[in-house]
């Protein structure tokens, strides 16, 4: 038993001492920091308390709530699209169909790119100016957009980038559709069923965990976006586009005030483990499980 508990840590401690070194010891680091005036080019650091929290929440930095009413309109606009989208696709893409592994290697390819060589790509083509999709709708003589330069069209515009990488969420639930016993479709079919009786009974109650997990990462990529706020449009026009955590990265390595920053990213760690807590509760209300089980 012994042994077998000492080659157990021995084998683990790689993952663990990981865990401590480059996940657990920095957060803690940050919540200390988080308590102070820490800045990297002040020579001695102050213990302040909930200073910087009261700073936060008083309304005495403005773009503190700004960047948080950018984020959740994000989130709000990003996670449905990315479900649904991602779930028509997969719908697609597991049809017994010629080419069917050529199409799902197209869908997924986008997603392997690289987040600056993707940036660029869709800064050509949302070019208000000389950009394709504006060329298109003008051919189409349908009215064109500002798109990423208008404060009114630049986060649906940023929310339709991060649709292109969208492969990976396709994948997850083409596994979960792999599994779906074709068995419950025969019974529909014996039944007199058609396409929409196979998807509201059968496909998303069996498919509910892949969309229970696929909704969580969203939710957590969602509020975490930066590259696109950092390559796409700096924060512009105006702020409307000031991502929270490229508002924490400005706050940290622009104006340099660490305490402050790790003050942030604190109130953001705490924000997505709320709504991770609550997917979880409301979960057992629309999550089923093979044999009628619930989360």
């Amino acid at each position: 038993m012994r042994k077998g508990l000492f080659y157990g840590l021995l084998f683990t401690a790689p993952a663990i001492l990981g865990f401590i070194i480059f996940t657990l010891g920095p957060m803690i680091a940050s919540l200390v920091l988080s308590l102070t005036d820490y800045n990297v080019f002040k020579d001695q650091t102050s213990f302040i308390g909930f200073d910087n929290y009261s700073r936060m929440f008083s309304g005495e930095d403005e773009l503190f709530y700004k960047s948080l009413g950018v984020t959740f309109y994000f989130v709000v606009l990003r996670v449905p699209a990315v479900i649904i989208l991602s779930f028509f696709i997969a719908l697609l893409l597991n049809m017994n169909v010629k080419g069917r592994a050529i199409f799902r290697t197209i869908i997924y390819l986008p997603s392997i790119v690289p987040a600056v060589a993707s940036a660029m790509i869709w800064m050509w083509l949302l070019n208000p100016d000389l950009g394709l999709l504006n060329s298109v709708l003008s051919w189409l003589h349908l009215p064109t957009s500002n798109w990423l330069y208008a404060e009114g069209s630049v986060i649906p515009s940023v929310v339709l980038t991060t649709l292109w990488g969208i492969g990976s969420t396709v994948i997850i639930f083409l596994a979960g559709l792999s599994g779906i016993s074709k068995q419950y479709y025969e019974a529909i079919d014996v039944d007199g069923g058609g396409w929409y009786s196979k998807l509201r009974h059968i496909t998303i109650p069996m498919v509910s965990p892949t969309i229970f997990f696929n909704t969580i990462m969203t939710i957590i990529g969602s509020f975490q976006v930066f590259n696109e706020a950092y390559i796409l449009t700096e924060g512009g026009p105006n702020n409307k586009s000031l991502f929270y955590v490229f508002y924490l990265w400005r706050t940290g390595f622009r104006d340099t005030e660490m305490g402050y920053a790790s003050a942030l990213a604190w109130v953001l760690f705490l924000i997505i483990m709320f709504f991770t807590y609550f997917v979880f509760k409301t979960s057992k209300f629309w999550v089923h499980y093979e044999g009628g089980g619930r989360t």
